[in-house]
């Protein structure tokens, strides 16, 4: 069999890293390799699928553009008026986020739009246009935009500009357009479609756009490297070896060359590498190193360490370092670790994080090492598969690490995990997948990871229960909060914060606390923390009748030695305290084992249960 040299040449240039286009005389492709062809879209891999078509009338049009005008194929207010929106105060360079029906009147388009020096992290719309649940979100900061259709998401990043569009059918309600890369190229930008333009086909058995015999501005619009590209091949004499360029918006090292035969110009090529990801990781380190700069700047202000973490109450020094360090952490990606006793409030400041990071509007995942059992926990964390051992769910269960995706998961009393599954959290820390029990899939998750502990896991590595390798990956960006006594002056502002509260829950009117009482709760050494407080608080307020909370209502007991005594207690009030503290101590020693705890404790389990609610355990 005989293969014609033109496959030779398709066969070589579609095995090069690099892309490449070559154009006669006349502005003709002649050639376009396959890494071509992905670096601007050309190739379209998208798993969501639909027809060819156009926008009819009736569609419902849905846009988010970042800088209108720019890579959007010249869209402008007189543009937008096919779909209703006639406002002559839209310009060019605004971020537009719209939706409006396609050349039909009667229902006014809901539309945002904001100018070039006033856009912040991002633009939104939230709608319910015509019963259908639409949001549309620029995010300025991280270059996507992305629209939302009941639930279903349609993504696109960019470097510098793009105009993004979901069309739903007038009669159906269902997607029947997205925008993807590679537009230009397939003269698919808003503005050529809203024009009546046809759109291609999605999916992985639609066939390829076939460039070969076009001409190369049909592909590529308003590029002077086109431009420079088109004059060489008709013979001026331009070239240049790895510069940057920008081509459809996407930033290129390129390398541009005649192509000459017998002395003669016959056309030009242009060698292609695509450098967006370098220029975005570098943009997203610039961008990340300025935040720290100017957040460092802002740390000394009382106002934003308040606003940032109205629920973390404390105004002494060291809790405002470790506000300090949460701002820094809810800034980054980076797994964070958050140390201290039990009661010192970890939880909180793992959520407080969280509520401060860009993962903000997406799942909080709170797992409790401590308390599932260990023979449960892999299947917690993980997931299983259907028939994965006896007892499982007949459907399967996705776990914790899939229920954050996109998220945070908080791992709380981290150093209870049993060793055979730090392995494989290791695994998920480094390549953010995993396999659920039973399955053979790996799933791969996006999630940001912070975990707890009040064990010291130095001492746990050297006692062979905690892993070294894991230890080194998950302290990455240690918080330690201090304890109560060490910080006493945070009392204050602690009962101010916890007393209401406390009031709300009970059920009765509003109490303050007197001077001495106040005074007295500084001298304790709070072995429970913060958690131990609000206990103290609580009992307090029921047992105080009148609407001032005294010393003797304080059951709380200072040594002798440093000549500080609370009021004596009644001896059912004594009781009542060692009883409470027997409980707590026998549940933190078999690790919140409440089976174990009971049996240790000699006592039925529903007396067990009864003294938990009694005290609020």
């Amino acid at each position: 069999m005989l293969v014609n040299s033109d496959d030779y040449v398709k066969l070589f240039t579609d095995i090069m890293s690099e892309g490449l286009m070559v154009i006669d005389n006349n502005g003709i492709i002649q050639i376009y390799n396959n890494k071509a062809k992905e670096i601007f879209g050309i190739i379209n891999n998208q798993q969501i699928s639909h027809d060819g078509g156009k926008i009819n009338r009736g569609d419902i049009v849905i846009i988010g553009d970042n800088s209108l005008g720019r890579d959007d194929g010249d869209l402008n207010s007189k543009s937008l008026e096919c779909l209703g929106i006639r406002d002559k105060n839209i310009k060019k360079g605004d971020g537009l986020v719209a939706v409006g029906l396609y050349k039909e009147e009667g229902i006014p388009p809901i539309y945002r739009y904001v100018r070039p020096e006033n856009m912040e992290d991002t633009l939104k719309l939230n709608a319910k246009f015509l019963g259908i649940d639409i949001r549309v979100v620029i995010d300025f900061a991280h270059k996507v935009i992305t629209i939302e259709v009941d639930g279903e998401k349609y993504s696109m990043s960019y470097m510098n500009a793009i105009g993004h569009m979901v069309v739903l059918d007038e009669k159906t309600k269902k997607m029947k357009f997205y925008q993807s890369q590679g537009y230009t190229a397939r003269g698919e930008s808003i503005n050529e479609l809203l024009k009546g333009n046809d759109f291609r086909a999605k999916g992985k058995d639609n066939t390829i756009l076939d460039v070969i015999g076009k001409d190369i501005f049909e592909i590529h619009k308003g590029s002077s490297t086109i431009e420079d590209f088109y004059r060489v091949a008709r013979g001026e004499n331009i070239t240049y070896v790895d510069e940057f360029k920008e081509i459809n918006g996407i930033p290129t090292m390129c390398t541009l060359l005649p192509v000459d035969k017998d002395g003669k110009r016959i056309g030009a090529a242009l060698k292609v590498e695509d450098i967006s990801e370098i220029r975005r990781v570098i943009k997203e380190r610039d961008k990340a190193l300025s935040e720290l700069d100017k957040i460092e700047r802002q740390l000394n202000e009382e106002k934003l360490l308040k606003k940032a973490f109205p629920s973390f109450i404390g105004e002494s020094k060291e809790i405002n370092q470790v506000k300090r360090l949460a701002v820094k952490a809810s800034k980054t990606n980076s797994t964070v670790l958050i140390l201290g006793e039990s009661g010192t409030g970890k939880t909180l400041l793992a959520k407080a994080i969280h509520d401060n990071s860009k993962f903000k509007d997406k799942p909080f995942v709170h797992v409790n090492c401590g308390s599932i059992p260990a023979t449960l926990l892999e299947s917690e964390l993980f997931g299983y598969e259907k028939g994965a051992f006896t007892g499982a769910r007949s459907g399967g269960k996705i776990g914790f690490f899939e229920r954050a995706n996109g998220g945070t998961i908080f791992l709380d009393e981290l150093g209870d995990i049993p060793l055979n599954l730090q392995v494989k959290l290791l695994q998920v820390l480094q390549d953010k997948s995993f396999y659920r029990v039973g399955g053979t899939d790996k799933i791969n998750v996006n999630v940001r990871i912070i975990a707890a502990t009040n064990k010291n896991l130095e001492e746990e590595m050297v006692a062979g229960r905690f892993r070294e390798d894991l230890y080194y990956r998950i302290n990455v960006f240690p918080i330690w909060i201090p304890p109560l006594r060490e910080r006493i002056e945070d009392i204050y502002p602690l009962v101010e914060m916890l007393l209401p509260k406390i009031c709300k829950e009970v059920g009765v009117e509003q109490k303050r606390i007197s001077g001495e009482a106040l005074n007295l709760l500084t001298r304790y050494n709070w072995p429970g923390n913060v958690r131990e407080l609000e206990n103290i608080l609580e009992r307090a307020v029921n047992l105080s009748e009148s609407n001032t909370i005294l010393t003797k209502h304080i059951m709380i007991y200072v040594k002798e030695k440093d000549n500080r005594r609370g009021k004596i207690t009644t001896l059912k009030e004594a009781v009542m305290s060692c009883e409470r503290d027997a409980i707590k101590k026998a549940l933190d020693y078999f690790k919140g084992d409440k089976k174990k705890t009971m049996k240790a404790l000699g006592i039925s389990k529903t007396t067990f249960y009864e003294k938990l609610k009694k005290y609020r355990i």
